[in-house]
């Protein structure tokens, strides 16, 4: 019983710097998938572009891809931890000791973290479009990009957002580590709480329990705006569709609709 009434004191005596928290941790969150999701559409649709043939364009594309290549692999290859520790003492070594703001730097780490996932899951996504669409797109004239926003990245977009779910989820817990640099995001909070109650073990209870309900909200409600988007389960198509006498008959969870 004496734990729970811990637990009751340290949410009412400290709800307000746990609301606190929250609000940053889903602010970081939010906007760094929105951010990296953003930057993977670019890379991934730069990556994807045809093979130049002039020998300058073959240069420049090669080094494009190899710039992103790098980044790629440095940020899916390292702790999100250490970047944060990287980026916000490396721009006050270079600033002469002065420091980016807190959030901000946060969503820029989180972002460019991101950004390096997207990349590969855009870029996996545009190779499992079929070869016939871009050809499709060729012919009638449009280019490269043309064809890559109005044809390829809507169903590149549906495709992924599994993916991008599961990542938006990963960033909410992920944003725990940038309390190395100070960022008040909830788990900082829970650290200045419990050096203030010293009930260590009830205060990271609380926290678990807030991240938990915190992921499976937006897991709950990712999943229901996919469920939107594929559309119809199933469906079968009996005769021709050039026949208008022809049956077309759409099978849904509530019955069969003909």
């Amino acid at each position: 019983m004496q734990f729970f009434k811990n637990v009751w004191e340290t949410l009412v005596t400290y709800h307000s710097l746990l609301l606190e928290g929250l609000g940053y941790t889903m602010l970081i969150a939010l906007t760094g998938t929105i951010i990296g999701l953003i930057i993977g559409i670019i890379m991934g649709i730069i990556r994807t572009i045809p093979r130049a043939k002039t020998g300058f364009g073959r240069v420049v594309q090669k080094v494009g891809n190899f710039i992103i290549s790098a980044y790629v692999e440095i940020f899916r290859g390292t702790p999100m931890m250490v970047q944060a520790m990287v980026i916000f003492w490396g721009y006050a070594f270079i600033a002469g000791g002065n420091t980016l703001p807190l959030v901000p730097a946060g969503i820029f780490i989180v972002s460019i973290n991101t950004g390096a996932y997207m990349t590969e899951i855009v870029r996996g996504g545009i190779i499992s479009i079929d070869k016939g669409q871009f050809e499709g797109a060729h012919a009638v004239g449009m280019t490269h990009f043309q064809t890559m926003f109005h044809v390829i990245i809507p169903q590149v977009m549906r495709n992924i957002l599994p993916s991008v779910s599961n990542e938006f989820v990963i960033n909410i817990k992920d944003t725990s580590v940038l309390n190395v640099i100070g960022v008040m995001e909830l788990f900082y909070q829970a650290e200045k709480i419990q050096s203030m109650n010293l009930q260590i073990f009830e205060t990271y209870v609380i926290i678990c329990v807030i991240y938990f309900i915190m992921t499976f909200a937006v897991t709950r409600i990712l999943r229901f705006f996919e469920k939107k988007l594929s559309g119809k389960k199933n469906y079968v198509i009996c005769g021709s569709q050039s026949d208008p006498a022809a049956e077309i008959r759409v099978m849904e969870d509530e019955g069969d609709v003909r």
